[in-house]
């Protein structure tokens, strides 16, 4: 009877204390969105008792405040706490007593939930990402907030050696009415050894190291990519007019199936620039909530144009192929109308399925502060509101594009080393005057062939492989941005060039007509 009624008074002043520490997360998750969990939870901790003592990952110590401390909780996590830091948690003597603790949780529970503001305002730039090793940090010294420490405490976080980009962070409760959070690394620098990551933070809190996080630009860089773009595109509209001036010029003066292809492409890519401006300046014209056919008629036209610009893109690199691999005896029937059934008719095909499902309307681009509705974050494109708009883009918008980017990578690979091959072969023997002129024309023919494939990579859209640069840096959304927003002066440049290739052609024709053989081939006729 006496030992019952000691378990039951010890049992009620653990729970009345802080309960205990293996229970204390799942009771804080208990409660609602008007409190962040993360306060009941290091208010728990801080009086909590160990049931198990031989669980390691969550350390308990009682530490002397006038000493430093270093606690590893696992094999991949170490913490070291000068001894600055735990006077700062306890207004005692010096010489007073901490409660240290150490320990790691489940990063799954700092997942937000339904929380329209998820960003941190005054940070320059948001990081979201993957917690490295699923796992958070959690180090816990005294009773009160311990921050803006003079001498920042040290947390070390393993890592396979494969792992490059990463940045220290904590969990910070935003100060709102609507009890939000979010990644922060505000008062904390990151170093990488090669094996870990170090980290040096000014505060206690709840700690981990975001792995490849990806870049999301405030609305200042917002508005400034903006500019960028319409700019980019209304410079590529003109431009690209006069490139199909030029190709229609050379496509009468002599017909070729490759200008034909780029006279398509170039077509493509002034419906999207085009479309483009058009998506982004009509919904200025909408209020908020509010959904119009013209706006839907615009994200049809303006992912129609894309899938027609990626298609065609594919059909150069198609086209490249037969004059590179298959020279001769080469005969396609009714070859043009064949690629532009497919250059067309499939992006047609694609837009027409997606505006019977309905896709179409207000695109609203993610923004870091929800209560700003810019006009620069909204266009005309797939509806947000879409059940569907995550599987059409990844389709659409991702998967399309890379098979067009891997294949046509493939076909400028190709070209290099056939050129690479006319050149090797291109060598000779003869007199120190005739080496010197060789020279020098080689490092003409070079310069020449730089170009060539040069003008090639934005002719097959390669400089769509710069996407992916946008999820490392602001520096490389900027030039992504630029370039693709100046797609029409490359088509322009490589318009120009095929002028100058043409008087050239035409007056070594002059000198030797019977050169006239070598170029001409079937498959051009």
């Amino acid at each position: 009877m006496w030992i019952s009624l000691l378990l039951v008074t010890q049992w009620f002043s653990t729970t009345q204390a802080g309960g205990w520490c293996e229970n204390a997360i799942d009771n804080c998750q208990k409660y609602g969105d008007d409190e962040p969990w993360t306060r009941c939870y290091e208010d728990s901790i801080g009086s909590c008792t160990l049931r198990s003592r031989v669980k390691t990952d969550f350390v308990v110590l009682l530490v002397n405040s006038s000493q430093e401390a270093e606690v590893s909780p696992t094999g991949d996590h170490r913490v070291y706490i000068p001894s600055s830091a735990l006077k700062r948690s306890t207004r005692a003597r010096s010489t007073a007593m901490v409660r240290l603790v150490v320990t790691v949780i489940n990063s799954t529970y700092f997942e937000r939930k339904g929380h329209a503001s998820q960003f941190i305002p005054d940070q320059p730039v948001s990081l979201n990402g993957i917690v490295m090793g699923g796992w958070v940090l959690v180090v816990k010294a005294g009773h009160s907030p311990v921050q803006n420490l003079p001498e920042p405490i040290k947390l070390t976080f393993k890592h396979n050696k494969q792992v490059e980009n990463g940045q220290c962070v904590f969990w910070k409760d935003l100060e709102d009415d609507k009890g939000t959070a979010d990644w922060s690394k505000d008062g904390c620098e990151t170093w990488n050894n090669g094996a870990e990551f170090i980290c040096s933070c000014n505060h206690l809190s709840f700690f981990a190291v975001l792995v490849n996080p990806e870049i999301s630009v405030d609305e200042s860089e917002a508005m400034n990519l903006s500019y960028i773009t319409y700019s980019g595109s209304a410079l590529s509209i003109f431009l690209l007019i006069i490139s199909l001036i030029i190709y229609i010029y050379l496509q009468r003066r002599r017909p070729e199936k490759a200008i034909s292809v780029h006279l398509q492409l170039t077509g493509a890519l002034l419906c999207l620039h085009l479309s483009f401006l058009l998506c982004s300046f009509w919904v200025w014209q909408l209020k908020d909530n509010e959904e119009d056919w013209v706006c839907q008629g615009l994200g049809l036209l303006l992912h129609w144009s894309l899938q027609a610009t990626f298609s065609w893109t594919a059909l150069e690199g198609f086209h490249l192929y037969l004059l590179l691999v298959r020279v001769f005896n080469i005969y396609v029937r009714r070859y043009l109308l064949k690629l532009s059934l497919v250059g067309w008719g499939l992006p047609t095909m694609i837009a027409v399925v997606c505006g019977i499902l309905g896709v179409y309307g207000k695109y609203s681009l993610p923004s870091k502060d929800a209560n700003v509705t810019s006009s620069t974050m909204q266009m005309c494109w797939i509806s947000s509101q879409s059940q569907q708009r995550l599987l059409i883009s990844y389709i659409t918008t991702v998967a399309f594009p890379c098979l067009v980017i891997l294949c046509n990578s493939c076909m400028l690979g190709l070209v290099v080393f056939k050129l690479w091959q006319v050149r090797a072969g291109s060598g000779g023997t003869g007199s120190s005057n005739s080496w010197k002129k060789m020279n020098k024309e080689k490092g003409i023919k070079l310069w020449k062939d730089c170009a060539t494939v040069l003008g090639l990579s934005c002719m097959l859209g390669l400089p769509w492989v710069l996407l992916s640069t946008t999820y490392i840096s602001i520096l490389g959304i900027y030039i992504f941005t630029i370039l693709n927003s100046l797609q029409g002066l490359f088509m322009f440049l490589w318009s120009v060039a095929l002028i100058y290739k043409s008087r050239s052609d035409n007056n070594s024709l002059t000198r030797d007509p019977s050169s006239q053989k070598v170029m001409t081939t079937s498959f051009n006729n």
